[in-house]
């Protein structure tokens, strides 16, 4: 092993894992989908990191965006006006269709969400904050209580006021339900939501929160009346809607913004990984004109040192810029019915795959033992017989990157991933995945 990895492995903790299990990969370089391994191995970046270099690695114009601002000013408090800070909140909210609309910037989606957290509190004057289970929102101490899975209970016991929620997962909904369509799905959702907010008390619930497309459980995607229902019970309720996009956001989905495939406006909007795809670390929530304007004459009780920071603003600029130059719309919407036609076909072709659910480039596969049953390949918070890592393991081998997730796997590619590319490095899965058929 190399100097590199020897004091990585002495002197770094590697978050979610038992730290003598951890065999990191020491990288070298990286450019466009691939990253490049000290020994010289080739790995495809399939799940763009942690889904958030969407414009791949090393972008020239974001690299260029962010050296000219180091050399022109690379600190301001966020208490001052500065030019890359007034242009990135300027395009993030014309981005997002929020017109009369504010940004308060972070530096990563967890404190997005928990400054989301605080907005909506103080907003409507209540404290109870609902989200859902099989969601990620972060690991700190009010994006933790939100999360509505595993990760959430190393935060336990939290901060009280955090309800959780049953959301739409109808491959996985309760054996006794029969749905014939998908508004029956959502029907039967929106009953039990709106029953919690009885059960809880109306006056009291501040906020629901919910992933626009729910990334690492699963890439979850509900019927479109599912969306406008929750708009609705908010409406009905003096409820703020906040939608976490920081995976689904900045074109993952196809569009700017996740919400915008469904047809609804959200109250909140955080967001983070893409509006920089990872070169500096940046967040932020958009919030609508009545939100913002809430703000004009009541204190605002948020702040971070490095919140709005120059570099991260630059860099939010330059990428914005490249997902119009590069026509990043309109390439997901290729590559994106490509993924789709094959992970399609793999439902058919493979009895290890119970279902693939995708939209844009931001998908993911559900391995199975049954596919009568649907009985999981490996049980709920478990893998007893290490079958996902020995899994994503085998994708390693073939140069292919991505990560699990309880029984599923993750397919979120750079958005400049071109068809070829796609299709080779898809091959690659679909071997792996021969091999799964024959171990069920």
């Amino acid at each position: 092993m190399s100097v590199i990895y020897d004091k990585d492995k002495k002197y770094n903790l590697h978050s979610w894992s038992v730290q003598k299990n951890v065999k990191p990969f020491v990288i070298e370089d990286a450019e466009g989908i691939y990253f490049y391994t000290e020994d010289g191995k080739k790995l495809a970046d399939m799940s763009s990191q942690l889904v958030n270099s969407n414009l791949g690695h090393k972008n020239q114009a974001i690299i260029n965006a962010i050296c000219e601002q180091a050399q022109r000013l690379p600190f301001i408090g966020p208490g001052h006006a500065e030019k890359s800070r007034s242009e990135a909140a300027e395009a993030i909210v014309n981005l997002a269709g929020f017109e009369g609309g504010k940004v308060f910037f972070t530096n990563a989606g967890a404190e997005s969400n928990e400054n989301a957290i605080k907005i909506a509190r103080q907003y409507t004057g209540k404290f109870k904050i609902f989200s859902m289970y099989r969601c990620y929102h972060g690991s700190s101490a009010g994006s933790g209580m939100l999360t509505g899975e595993p990760r959430h209970w190393y935060n336990e016991p939290g901060a009280p006021g955090f309800v959780k929620y049953d959301g739409p997962y109808e491959y996985r909904a309760p054996k006794a339900c029969r749905f014939e369509s998908e508004e029956d799905v959502a029907d039967f959702y929106l009953e039990l939501l709106e029953n919690q907010i009885q059960y809880e008390g109306p006056d009291t619930v501040a906020a629901i929160f919910l992933e626009s497309v729910v990334g690492s459980n699963g890439i979850l995607i509900p019927p479109v009346k599912w969306y406008h229902g929750v708009r609705d019970l908010c409406d009905k309720y003096n409820i703020v809607m906040v939608v976490d996009e920081v995976m689904a956001g900045f074109y993952r989905t196809g569009k700017a913004f996740a919400f915008m495939n469904f047809g609804y406006q959200p109250d909140l909007v955080t967001f983070a990984k893409g509006a920089t795809c990872g070169y500096v670390p940046l967040g932020g929530i958009i919030m609508r004109k009545e939100i913002a304007d809430f703000f004009d004459d009541h204190y605002l009780g948020c702040g971070l040192t490095y919140s709005a920071h120059p570099m991260g603003c630059a860099a939010t600029v330059a990428a914005i810029s490249e997902y119009e130059r590069l026509d990043i719309e309109g390439q997901v919407a290729k590559t994106g019915a490509v993924l789709a036609e094959i992970e399609d076909s793999y439902v058919e072709k493979h009895a290890c795959v119970g279902q693939v659910r995708h939209i844009g480039l931001f998908s993911a596969i559900e391995l199975v033992k049954d596919k009568e049953s649907r009985e999981p390949l490996v049980p709920f918070n478990g893998d007893p017989n290490g079958y996902m890592g020995k899994i994503i393991g085998a994708l390693k081998a073939e140069g292919f990157w991505t990560y699990s997730h309880e029984n599923m796997i993750i397919i979120a590619p750079p958005l400049i991933i071109t068809e070829e590319q796609l299709r080779e490095e898809m091959s690659k899965l679909d071997k792996v995945l021969s091999e799964v058929d024959n171990w069920i």
